[in-house]
C-alpha cells in the first residue's frame, strides 16, 4: 500500500516528465466516460450514473494507493465496465447511429407545423383506441397487460410470444384478452403504431408487494424493472387498471389519466424519432 507522500510524488512525477501520451489517455478516458454517460442520460437510466461516476472514483483511488493495481488495469476495467453499460442498451445506440445516418430534408415552417399536425392526429388515433379497450377490458373484468416498448425488450421476450405486426384497434386488443383465447394470458405488446405481438412471458418482480398483486400485475412490474419500458395493467378479479413506469405502480387509473401517460409515451416515439427535443 503506497502512502499519500508516495501517491503525491507519483502525480508530481506525471506533470514533471510530461508526455503526450498522458494526454490522449485523459482525452481517450474523457471519451468513453461521455459516451455512457450520454446513453444513460437519453434512455432514462440516470439512476445508473452514480454508480458508474462511483466504481470509476473508487477504482482509480484504488491504483493510486494500490501496489499490485497498476494503470493498465484501471484501463481494463474503465473498458469492461463501460462495454458493459453500453452492451444494456445496445439496441437504442444502433438506433441511433442509424438514424444520424439519415439525411433529414429541409422544410418550412409550414411543412414542419403540418407534420407536426400529422403525428399527432396518429397518436391522438392510437390512445384512443387503447383507452377504449381498455375500458371495455375493465368493465367486463377481463384481465390484460399490455407493454408500451421502445424497441429495446429483450429480443426472448418477444420471441415467447406470437409476432403480430399488426395495426392497433381497440377491436384486436380486446379480442387477443378474451377469457380462453390463445393468447390471452400473455402480454401484449405495443410498439409505437403496431401490436408487435401478443402472449408474450415477462420476468416477474421479486419485491414485496400486497398479496393482491397477482401473476399480471408482479410481470407488469418486473419488466419495468429490467427494461425502458411501461405497462398497461387490468385486473381480473376487480378490473382495476394500473400503470407501470420504473418498477412504480399506479393504481386506480381513470380515461383521463391513462390518456396523458399513453401521450406521454407516443409524445417520445414520434418526436425525434423516440427523443425528447
Amino acid at each position: 500500500m503506497r502512502t499519500p507522500a508516495e501517491v503525491w510524488e507519483g502525480i508530481e512525477s506525471v506533470f514533471l516528465d510530461f508526455h503526450w501520451i498522458i494526454v490522449l489517455e485523459a482525452l481517450f478516458i474523457c471519451i468513453i466516460a461521455y459516451v455512457v454517460l450520454k446513453t444513460l442520460w437519453d434512455n432514462n437510466a440516470k439512476r445508473f450514473i452514480p454508480v458508474y461516476i462511483f466504481l470509476i472514483l473508487l477504482t482509480g483511488t484504488i491504483a493510486l494507493f494500490s501496489e499490485k493495481v497498476d494503470s493498465g488495469m484501471f484501463y481494463m476495467f474503465l473498458m469492461l465496465l463501460s462495454l458493459f453499460f453500453l452492451f444494456l442498451f445496445s439496441v437504442e445506440i444502433k438506433r441511433g447511429i442509424w438514424n444520424a445516418g439519415k439525411r433529414v430534408p429541409k422544410t418550412s415552417s409550414s411543412a414542419s407545423a403540418a407534420r407536426s399536425t400529422a403525428v399527432a392526429a396518429r397518436a391522438d388515433e392510437y390512445v384512443t383506441g387503447i383507452v377504449k379497450a381498455v375500458q371495455s377490458l375493465s368493465k367486463n373484468n377481463t384481465g390484460a397487460l399490455i407493454v408500451l416498448s421502445n424497441g429495446n425488450l429483450p429480443k426472448e421476450i418477444i420471441d415467447s410470444g406470437v409476432t403480430l405486426n399488426a395495426k392497433i384497434s381497440n377491436q384486436l386488443i380486446e379480442g387477443i384478452f378474451i377469457p380462453k383465447a390463445p393468447l390471452h394470458d400473455g402480454a401484449m405488446i405495443i410498439y409505437g403504431d403496431k401490436i408487435q405481438a401478443a402472449g408474450c412471458f415477462l420476468p416477474l418482480t421479486q419485491k414485496d408487494f400486497p398479496k393482491d398483486y397477482g401473476t399480471r400485475h408482479r410481470a407488469g412490474i418486473g419488466v419495468t424493472e429490467v427494461a425502458d419500458v411501461s405497462t398497461i395493467i387490468v385486473s381480473e378479479e376487480t378490473g382495476i387498471v394500473s400503470v407501470v413506469k420504473h418498477g412504480e405502480i399506479t393504481r386506480y387509473v381513470d380515461s383521463e389519466s391513462l390518456k396523458r401517460f399513453l401521450k406521454e409515451y407516443y409524445w417520445k416515439e414520434f418526436n425525434a424519432e423516440g427523443k425528447k427535443a
